[in-house]
């Protein structure tokens, strides 16, 4: 069971010139590191809370259909099932309907839930079966919630000041504790 990101946001959650009003910068010659570190904690943050900020599409891989009939959307929040496909022995698809699928995307994560009607199963034992999906927020930066553009510049800012090499044991995965305080929240657990 993964999930691949098909196409990744359009635009970031924080600008450019929010990151450096945040930071208190004036001139232009770190556009290109902070317009890096903003795509890089926009990432971070998608990672430690398991959602898509920006609107995003997903591809779910799965070996077989589950029993309960429900598979959990990870990243959240889900906005809609785009395309769904079963491989069959030859290696050929075939497009399922997507009035098969009903979508919880209220749940956290979110599930979709096929219905009673049979589906055909894979032809191949791995990966046989794909679910397109896009999910996130939205397609503006004021679509994302506001604690989680503000975890970003916290992040930001913090690597920012901290551009100085990594001691040796620490671990990048750590977010600082503010920026742990504030994205908590909004972490999606595993069901």
């Amino acid at each position: 069971m993964s999930s691949i990101l098909l196409t990744p946001p359009a635009v970031e959650p924080v600008t450019l010139a929010d990151a450096k009003a945040y930071l208190r910068i004036d001139n232009d010659d770190d556009d290109a590191v902070i317009s890096a570190l903003i795509a890089g904690a926009r990432s971070h943050i998608e990672a430690q809370t398991r959602r898509a900020l920006i609107t995003q599409t997903w591809r779910l891989v799965r070996d077989v259909w589950p029993g309960d009939r429900r598979i959990a959307v990870v990243p959240s929040p889900l906005q809609q099932v785009t395309a769904a496909r079963v491989y069959r022995l030859d290696g050929s698809t075939q497009a399922l309907d997507l009035q098969a699928f009903v979508a919880d995307p209220a749940a956290t994560p979110a599930i979709i839930s096929f219905l009673t009607w049979p589906l055909p199963g894979p032809g191949r034992p791995a990966a046989g079966i794909e679910i397109d999906v896009e999910v996130g927020y939205g397609d503006d930066p004021a679509d994302v919630p506001e604690p989680l553009r503000q975890a970003i510049k916290l992040l930001v800012a913090h690597w920012y000041e901290n551009r100085g090499l990594i001691a040796v044991g620490q671990t990048l995965a750590l977010l600082p504790a503010t920026v742990a305080a504030v994205v908590a929240p909004y972490r999606v657990l595993s069901l």
